[in-house]
């Protein structure tokens, strides 16, 4: 167990420093689009024509609003792509740490209660820290210190 235990640790130090080496990133995604321009003579109108384009559009939706903006073709759109990109590997390696992280706190062995005075403490902290009801606070209480899973 021990032996894991580390392992964990060095795969967890070793995400961190890739999260460290993504750079910069943003939110959303980019959309390509094509758009008729809506005038009667214009090609865009005839059957099987895409419509003008493409146009690049950056999309984000940030604390349930809506964001949107235009990106021009060339240096701009490449440098969008790339942190839309890191940022897709961002919350990649932000799942990874925290999966790695349940491991070694599943791994991590529990410090022995020495006597009842320390006991009697530990569970005077749980109803105090716990929230809800005496009922609630029993219960609650009862699972952390006697429950191993």
């Amino acid at each position: 167990m021990e032996k894991e235990l580390k392992e964990l640790e060095e795969e967890r130090r070793k995400l961190y420093r890739m999260l460290s080496a993504i750079g910069d990133f943003r939110r959303g995604l980019i959309s390509v689009n094509y758009r008729r321009c809506g005038k009667q003579n214009c090609i865009c109108t005839q059957e099987g024509h895409p419509g003008h384009g493409p146009q690049y559009l950056w999309n984000a939706t940030i604390k349930c609003k809506s964001y949107a903006k235009s990106i021009p073709l060339g240096p701009e759109l490449e440098k969008c792509k790339q942190e839309t990109d890191n940022h897709r590997q961002f919350t990649k390696l932000c799942e990874e740490i925290v999966l790695v992280n349940e491991r070694i706190c599943d791994l991590r062995p529990v410090p022995e209660v020495k006597d009842e005075k320390e006991m009697a403490e530990l569970k005077k902290n749980c109803r105090n820290n716990s929230r809800g009801g005496p009922e609630r606070d029993r219960a609650y209480c009862w699972s952390v210190l006697f429950c191993e899973e």
